[in-house]
């Protein structure tokens, strides 16, 4: 089957890696070692609008959320081309509510993702639910304090970095414990918000604590996963939360805000009773992110309780190769011209 695949220019920068790019790559390498035939185009090099229209009428046609929900692009071209979007992020731009409408299925990363699209209006049976896959690798062994921390993602006041700092220096009494975090992200994206944070944490005396490495490609991620003990996700806003899930791939707990596919990602195992693998907070929230990991640095039980959920639960999470099957299901009746139209 051949597939048209339109994702943003710019998709392999190392210098802007993010967990959209990720899947929109795993997905081509995944399908096209299925035996598809997957076509990338680059929007940004074109506009969208054109990139469609050099398309042959009956295209099965893919489209990254972040280029298709800026422009009605799409709309015109759905009942020429058999079209779907991948939305990592909901609300990624002013016209998405009416393309979502009119393309023939959305595929999402979350069931929250899913019914933020249905809220829309979207048939229930043209979203698909397809989380992004991981990784797995040697569980994590840890260090005996616990006090390795580690958030990855943009230095971005979406991601929380301005929080995740608030409450490190609530940890300033533990100062006895030798606890650092590294920061892992790109640092242009907002300089002066960097900046801010730099001074900020020079003010509060945990500068020489606090690390900002700037992005790092996966081989370097996993050298810096084999050192860390916990995984801090403080994200304001998260569809899945990608960098979680692959902390639990080696069985690192972590501690997320509960936002978005955050639960989802972090998961317990079996019944509700099993301990999770961490703890949620309240987004915005320092004093409860510094709670969880004052609990954490302080409690021995704790940190052996949640490392132990952890390592259950990395072996509940998903494959690359299981979201490849997932997207291609879905793609499946769109290519055949089958296009659900009731509420599902």
């Amino acid at each position: 089957m051949r597939l048209h695949l339109l994702v943003p220019d710019g998709i392999a920068d190392p210098r802007r890696p993010s967990g959209g790019n990720t899947y929109d790559r795993r997905l081509a390498a995944g399908l096209g070692a299925a035996g598809w035939q997957v076509a990338e185009h680059h929007v940004g090099r074109v506009p969208l609008a054109d990139a469609l229209a050099g398309l042959p009428d009956g295209a099965l046609v893919l489209v990254d959320g972040l280029v298709a929900s800026t422009t009605p692009a799409l709309v015109a071209e759905s009942g020429r081309l058999r079209t779907a979007v991948l939305l990592h992020m909901p609300g990624s731009g002013p016209c998405e509510p009416e393309v979502l409408r009119a393309v023939h299925a959305v595929v999402v990363p979350s069931r929250w993702a899913r019914d933020r699209v249905t809220d829309l209006g979207v048939p229930a049976g043209r979203v698909h639910v397809a989380a992004p896959g991981v990784d797995h690798g040697p569980v994590v062994a840890g260090s005996p304090g616990g006090t390795r921390l580690l958030c990855v993602g943009p230095v971005t006041p979406a991601k929380g970095y301005d929080v995740l700092l608030a409450a490190l220096a609530d940890l300033v009494d533990l100062a006895h414990l030798p606890w650092r975090c590294r920061w892992v992200g790109a640092l242009d994206l907002d300089p002066g918000f960097v900046a801010d944070l730099r001074a900020e944490a020079a003010r509060l005396g945990i500068a020489d604590r606090v690390e900002l490495t700037g992005p790092v490609a996966a081989t370097g991620l996993d050298t810096l996963r084999a050192d860390t003990d916990l995984v801090v996700a403080p994200s304001r806003r998260e569809s899945w939360g990608m960098a979680l899930a692959e902390g639990l791939a080696r069985g690192l707990p972590a501690v997320a805000t509960d936002v978005g596919g955050h639960p989802e990602a972090l998961g317990s195992v079996g019944s509700v009773d099993d301990e999770p693998p961490g703890a949620l907070v309240p987004a915005g929230d320092a004093a409860a992110l510094a709670a969880e990991l004052r609990s954490w640095l302080t409690d021995p039980a704790l940190r052996d309780r949640w490392r132990s959920a952890a390592a259950r639960r990395r072996s509940a999470l998903g494959s690359w190769a299981g979201t490849v099957e997932q997207v291609a299901a879905a793609l499946d009746p769109v290519a055949r011209g089958v296009v659900p139209t009731g509420r599902g």
